[in-house]
Order: C-alpha cells, then sequence, then structure tokens
C-alpha cells in the first residue's frame, strides 16, 4: 500500500492499524481496482477503498483504447470522487448510498474511502424477482426526486456512459443511418425536456446492493452521473433485467409503479412541482431513452442482448415520430 496513503487512510479512520483483505473486484479497462480494509482500533470494522490508477490503460474489453476513451474515464473518476464529496451527503435513507469518508491522490493514483455496505446491504442478486425489481425502481424514484431540477454542478452535465457527445468513436460505428442521421435530434430531446434531475448513469443491477431480506437497496459506482431525464436510468436498468418478450408483458406496469413511487417522494419534498406535467413529459421520453441506449449499443457492440425486438420496435416508434 502506498505509505502516504496508509497514514491518510489510518488518520480518517482513526484506526492504529488496517489490512487489504480482499480485492472486491477490478475497475473496467485495468484502472485500477476496489478492495476492502480491515481496521484495527477503529469503530469501523472494515472500509471499501476505490483505488484508481489514471495512467494510460490498454486493456479495453472490446478494443476501444482512444485517447478519447481515456480522458472519458479520467473525468468520470474525477466525477465520482466529487460527487461523493459534495452531493453524497444529500442522498436521504430512502435512496441509500456508502457514506463518503474521504479522498486521497498522488501522482495518477486516487482513492476513495467508502463505509462498507456489507454490514446491512449484504447481496448481489443475479436474477432478481420482481418485488426485488422493485425495489431497485423505488430507489431510482427517490434518488430522482431527490434531485429534481438541480443543476449538476461539478459532475457530468449529461449523464450516463452513454452519452452521445462522449461517444463519438462509437457514433462513427452505427450502420442504421436512419437513427445515426437522428442520433442528435434524439439526444436534444432528451437533454432539452422541462424537468431534468440527476440520474445515476449506470443503473445496471450489479450496482444494486440488497439487504438480507430484499426489500432495500443501496446503489454504488457514480462515475457517470449527472444531468438528465429520469426515464434513462429506468430504461437502462429494465433492459439489464428483462429479456424482449418480458418487456412487452411487464414494461408498463414496472413504468407504473415507478412512478407511482416518484409521485410519493416528489410530495415529499419542498418543491412546487406540477406532477402530472412531469409524469406525461418523462413517460412520452420513455421510447427516446430506450432507442438513445439501442443507438450507443449498435455502435459499441451491435450484437448486445439489449438489442432485441422490443427496444428496436420502439427505435421505429421514435424514428417514425421524428
Amino acid at each position: 500500500m502506498n505509505p502516504n496513503f496508509e497514514k491518510y487512510l489510518l488518520k480518517v479512520t482513526q484506526s492504529s492499524a488496517s489490512k487489504e483483505v480482499e480485492v472486491i473486484q477490478s475497475l473496467w479497462s485495468g484502472y485500477g481496482n476496489i478492495s476492502r480494509y480491515q481496521l484495527f482500533d477503529s469503530s469501523f470494522e472494515t472500509v471499501v477503498v476505490k483505488c484508481i490508477a489514471l495512467g494510460q490503460s490498454g486493456e479495453h474489453p472490446r478494443g476501444w483504447n482512444t485517447s478519447f476513451s481515456h480522458n472519458r474515464k479520467v473525468k468520470s473518476y474525477e466525477v465520482e470522487t466529487y460527487w461523493y464529496e459534495h452531493w453524497s451527503q444529500r442522498c436521504p435513507d430512502n435512496c441509500r448510498i456508502p457514506k463518503f469518508l474521504g479522498s486521497f491522490s498522488e501522482g495518477n493514483y486516487q482513492w476513495i474511502i467508502l463505509e462498507d455496505l456489507n454490514t446491512d446491504f449484504p447481496l448481489r442478486k443475479y436474477n432478481p424477482n420482481f418485488s426485488e425489481i422493485k425495489v431497485c425502481l423505488k430507489w431510482l424514484a427517490n434518488f430522482h426526486a431527490t434531485f429534481l431540477n438541480q443543476k449538476p454542478t461539478g459532475l457530468w452535465e449529461v449523464g450516463t456512459y452513454w452519452n452521445l457527445e462522449t461517444r463519438p468513436d462509437e457514433f462513427e460505428k452505427i450502420e442504421h443511418q436512419e437513427l445515426k442521421s437522428k442520433a442528435h435530434l434524439i439526444d436534444d430531446l432528451l437533454n432539452q425536456c422541462q424537468y431534468q434531475t440527476i440520474v445515476h448513469g449506470d443503473a445496471k443491477l450489479a450496482n444494486f446492493c440488497f439487504s438480507e431480506n430484499g426489500k432495500a437497496v443501496a446503489a454504488v459506482d457514480f462515475q457517470y452521473v449527472g444531468g438528465g431525464c429520469g426515464m434513462k436510468d429506468v430504461a437502462y436498468f429494465f433492459g439489464y433485467c428483462f429479456s424482449s418478450s418480458e418487456l412487452e408483458v411487464h414494461a408498463n406496469e414496472l413504468l407504473d409503479f415507478y412512478f407511482l413511487e416518484l409521485k410519493k417522494a416528489v410530495e415529499l419534498t419542498d418543491s412546487n412541482i406540477d406532477f402530472k406535467a412531469l409524469e406525461k413529459e418523462w413517460r412520452d421520453l420513455y421510447p427516446v431513452a430506450c432507442t438513445d441506449l439501442t443507438r450507443f449499443l449498435l455502435g459499441w457492440m451491435p450484437t448486445h442482448q439489449k438489442i432485441n425486438r422490443y427496444n428496436l420496435g420502439l427505435v421505429e416508434v421514435v424514428l417514425g415520430r421524428l
């Protein structure tokens, strides 16, 4: 361990010693890892440390190793650090995230020290049931309600990792010419909608940590948090949880549930939001958000499972309206 970081870790956790006990996972494209540290003589038994190596990586699993790609990843870690330092404290318990304990940087290395969620949220779900999916949607609804109409200062101006402006290499690879020609119109519809919030930006199932009874979740990984329409998170989350046929059966019911929870959450805030107008705008933008995600996937990985009958059908509907 870097001795200066170790000194900082012991200071912020008021520990006498620390020990790395587990590498939880490697970061995408070889940019570091996430580890669990045991602490001694501290109020924290363990913490999670995200160690980021910002030097150029050549390990992208799909070969997207351009300087543009590298700079985007560097910015994503800067954004995540800023999120934890300046925004994360605003999240109430109904959209739980790990508590931020500190950050440290030296040279090309950066560390983020976080609460270990395994104490209260030890489970990861790969085949969630319907109620567990709803728990995640409730988290998203509360997160979006918390940050409605707030400017994403210090975050991505437009959240999500597939944002058109940040994906020129993938855009050039798109073979669907009509979608390619109208991609900027689709992007504008989402970016210029009246009701904006802060989106998680990578709301896949793997980034949700479940409680033992499956009735509560916390979310992690805020590299692509930023401004946008909440439907971007919902469309992306659906794509990770359901097949085409399942979406055809369940998408409308789950959208109804999301908006019911969003309404409850908005009513708990002191804002004067016209919820009927918000719901109408975002419901209309749901197929647009799905189309935007499909646009990215067609350039990034044309064989991806999320490019299915359901999403391609929405693409045709949206293109027919433009």
